[in-house]
């Protein structure tokens, strides 16, 4: 690996094991092998490197795991047929992801105070959109490119609220798949 992939490596490792508010640059810098430049000259921040080092370790676990979802729930299905399994599996994803769900939460608020970061976020979310769409289209070969990004990014921003809603209030009764369709149903039919 190179100093920003050990980079990216050494601040996943350290803000696990101290948590985002007690991680310093210099505890990146040595959980990654690196010297305290390396981050200014690789990221331009250690903000900007958490935030980057955050973002693909969560998006990659809870990407992959809302692909897996749409896969699972869709295979065989219409589109509407799926919608209720599909949503089904992603509350799943809550469970199996509390820890990174709550990091990731914990670093939106920095995110949202960083011009920089929110940039780097904007295009990681497009790309998160891509990612659904196209494994939609693969599931659903007879859905448009535009009829893909817009399921794919309404599934994203749903899970989003979802997330945050479990994190804050893991008592509360998610809404589990039947719910979603009858949802989706009633927009339809009213």
């Amino acid at each position: 690996m190179g100093n920003r992939e050990d980079l990216l490596a050494g601040a996943r490792k350290a803000v696990l094991e101290r948590g985002l508010a007690k991680t310093t640059a210099r505890d990146i810098a040595g959980a990654a092998g690196v010297s305290l430049a390396a981050i200014g000259y690789h990221f331009g921040s250690k903000d900007r490197l958490v935030t980057e080092a955050i973002a693909e370790s969560v998006g990659g676990g809870v990407g992959d795991g809302m692909e897996a979802a749409i896969r699972a729930g869709g295979a065989g299905k219409t589109l509407w047929d799926a919608l209720g399994p599909t949503w089904s599996g992603l509350l799943e994803i809550l469970d199996t992801s509390h820890e990174a769900l709550l990091l990731s939460a914990e670093n939106a608020l920095l995110i949202a105070r960083s011009p920089e970061s929110q940039e780097y976020m904007a295009e990681a979310i497009q790309t998160g959109y891509d990612d659904l769409a196209t494994t939609l289209r693969e599931v659903h070969p007879e859905l448009s490119v535009e009829q893909a990004r817009a399921v794919g990014t309404l599934f994203f921003l749903l899970f989003q609220g979802l997330a945050m809603t479990h994190l804050i209030a893991p008592t509360a009764a998610a809404v589990d798949g039947e719910q979603i369709a009858l949802a989706v149903q009633t927009l339809r039919d009213m």
